[in-house]
């Protein structure tokens, strides 16, 4: 899909109350530093992928890497029809439509399946994988990637069965919480309850299936992926059974967006025009960037967000950059050739 040429900025956030843009989320864990510097103990000297740029590697091989899971609603996930879709997906494509444009050749999107965050993190900081989306924003990860502009806002949340628990410190004692090893919402729990029994999980789906069969109280994780996930569940819960995300308030708010290998400050700058130009697309009303963000976010989408609350973050979002009202080109413009993730390997 072809990128916008002006301005702009993507928001996955729920009904969740939204903080000012300028006040940039925050989310400490305790041990998440220790974690990650742990992670890169012993790497030694730069690897050889950090001899040429991201923008290098792209213009001699014509492919940029995409890294993530295959199952995470609405980022990237596979569908009922076996294709792989969802929003990092498409503003990845928008990311390579904008390197087409600047390098004046053809680029395709490459997805490489990585299930582990940490795995994920620690490949796109090597710079085996040229970026991954979808990525919580910490000030620790910070030290090691750099991010795109935010695309959306979220939180770590407990998704429990009816209510039973109401997401206070106190009631998580001896309570059997699902998550995903590695994941932001493990280290946060960690930090919270040390006193939580954690039960690590493939996938979510799985810990929503546990979650109603009993052998879980509660999941926890990313408040836009567990909403996402409930989606494959709505039609099918059983007679009075409800599940509900608490608290109001989540445990930390963060901001979420693309990781990139440090040091590729034009790959930065092309990937932030290109976020950038979803959000100003959406507020013009340009029929693509409408699209896309409504099929994940809006009325009719999967997380079924009003309009106006997409708009007010959009539109706050842009106070901190410049709104660009006609095209911008790093390079002389060539007609984009930008495209879809190959099937995941």
């Amino acid at each position: 899909m072809a990128a916008s040429p002006r301005l702009s900025i993507i928001d996955r956030s729920c009904s969740d109350a939204l903080p000012h843009p300028q006040r940039r989320p925050l989310a400490l864990a305790g041990g998440t530093l220790i974690s990650l510097l742990a992670l890169f103990t012993g790497l030694g000297a730069p690897s050889p992928a950090h001899a040429e740029t991201v923008v290098e590697r792209v213009a001699r091989t014509g492919v940029l890497t995409l890294g993530g899971r295959t199952d995470l609603i609405p980022g990237s996930y596979v569908d009922a029809k076996g294709q792989l879709v969802g929003v990092s997906l498409d503003v990845a494509t928008r990311i390579a439509a904008e390197l087409a444009r600047y390098l004046n050749k053809p680029i395709r999107v490459d997805f490489r399946r990585v299930d582990s965050p940490d795995a994920l993190f620690k490949l796109v900081s090597q710079g085996e994988v040229d970026l991954a989306c979808g990525v919580q924003f910490t000030w620790e990860r910070e030290m090691y990637a750099d991010y795109t502009l935010p695309y959306s806002l979220s939180g770590i949340r407990l998704l429990t069965r009816n209510a039973s628990l109401n997401g206070s410190p106190e009631g998580l004692i001896g309570k059997r919480i699902g998550v995903l090893s590695g994941s932001l919402g493990e280290a946060r729990i960690k930090d919270l309850q040390p006193k939580a029994n954690l039960v690590p999980l493939n996938d979510l789906q799985s810990g929503v299936r546990s979650l109603l069969a009993g052998r879980l109280d509660a999941v926890a994780g990313d408040s836009l992926t567990l909403a996402g996930t409930l989606t494959a569940f709505s039609a099918g819960l059983p007679k009075g059974t409800t599940l509900d995300l608490v608290p109001r308030e989540p445990l930390g708010r963060y901001g979420v967006g693309c990781i990139l290998p440090e040091n590729n400050s034009t790959f930065r700058n092309l990937a932030n025009l290109a976020v950038a130009g979803l959000l100003q697309g959406y507020l013009d009303g340009e029929p693509a960037a409408a699209a896309t963000v409504n099929r994940w976010f809006g009325p009719s989408g999967i997380l079924q967000l009003p309009p106006e609350l997409i708009r007010s973050f959009f539109e706050s979002v842009l106070f901190s950059v410049e709104r660009v009202g006609a095209p911008v080109r790093m390079a002389p413009a060539a007609q984009p050739n930008a495209q879809s993730p190959s099937a995941p390997r």
